[in-house]
């Protein structure tokens, strides 16, 4: 059985210690597309030297920076192919702004099993403390894995956020790369999904696609650096679901409302007819 949720449920994790560099940072950031506006004071502060300011969704790529690996989706009680396996969602709460540097420890568990029928939910934490013994972030995420569903667990939630019944406050487009996935999967995000053309058609798509992740923090930082003032420490977490596909090269468009401390928006693909991308996108500000 490729899940068993008895096993799986609840589970611990296997802790990882690691530790980052600016030059990590700065690699993070170009992988987003940091730098388009090369002379850009504000811009530059994503690729300081010594210092650069530090977008909390660093946090989704910190603990596996340098792995050369493709990822294997084998937790206590899961054991699945990783063609049959998309992104589901992704939260990041950050409990202090993350340093340029640093070491760290990141701890989880398995924390939901979800029986969707014919498919499968599998929900992660992790927390992430510093050397100092201080906690830096709290990591959750999911997994949909077609077609491994029907093991008897619980259905789960169905939920999804409602928009505010009035236009948009802010309309972003923000281009990305044809090379993009190329350079993002230097993070440490290996998944041939995303660089190998024949791979990605026996997975049911017609070239690559852009990883979830790195769409999620272009996003990101498009809305910080429009509605925050470029400022990454004013973000104090950020969550989105996945709801469809992003081929590199090309230019997604978010609508914004603002709702008290939160920015909540919708994030499609403007090439394919405002196809749906990112949804239940909110960001919370600090």
């Amino acid at each position: 059985m490729p899940i068993d949720p008895q096993i799986a449920l609840g589970a611990a994790l296997p802790s990882r210690e690691f530790s980052w560099t600016p030059t990590d940072v700065q690699l993070y950031h170009l992988g987003l597309g940091a730098g388009a506006r090369c002379t850009d004071p504000v811009e530059l502060r994503y690729l300081d030297d010594s210092e650069p300011q530090v977008l909390p969704t660093f946090a989704t790529v910190a603990p596996t920076l340098g792995e050369t690996a493709a990822p294997r989706v084998s937790f206590p009680g899961v054991e699945i192919d990783l063609a049959k396996v998309v992104h589901g969602h992704q939260e990041v709460v950050v409990h202090k702004p993350i340093p340029p540097s640093g070491k760290a420890v990141s701890v989880g568990r398995i924390s939901e099993v979800w029986d969707k029928g014919s498919n499968a939910v599998i929900v992660q934490e992790h927390t992430v403390t510093g050397a100092d013994g201080e906690p830096l972030w709290t990591a959750r995420s999911s997994i949909f894995a077609k077609g491994e569903g029907g093991f008897g667990g619980e259905r789960g939630p169905s939920t999804k956020a409602e928009l505010p019944d009035r236009a948009p406050d802010a309309e972003l487009t923000t281009a990305t790369l044809p090379q993009q996935a190329l350079l993002y999967r230097l993070c440490g995000d290996r998944n041939p999904l995303h660089s190998d053309p024949e791979f990605a058609k026996a997975a049911g798509f017609p070239a690559p696609i852009l990883h979830g992740l790195c769409t999620y923090g272009v996003v990101c930082k498009s809305l910080t650096d429009v509605l925050l003032d470029g400022d990454a420490t004013r973000v104090a977490g950020f969550r989105a679901k996945f709801t469809g596909v992003l081929y590199p090269g090309e230019t997604l468009r978010t609508k914004v409302w603002r709702e008290a401390d939160t920015l909540v928006a919708v994030v499609t693909a403007v090439d394919r007819d405002d196809a749906p991308v990112l949804g239940d996108v909110t960001l919370r500000i600090a």
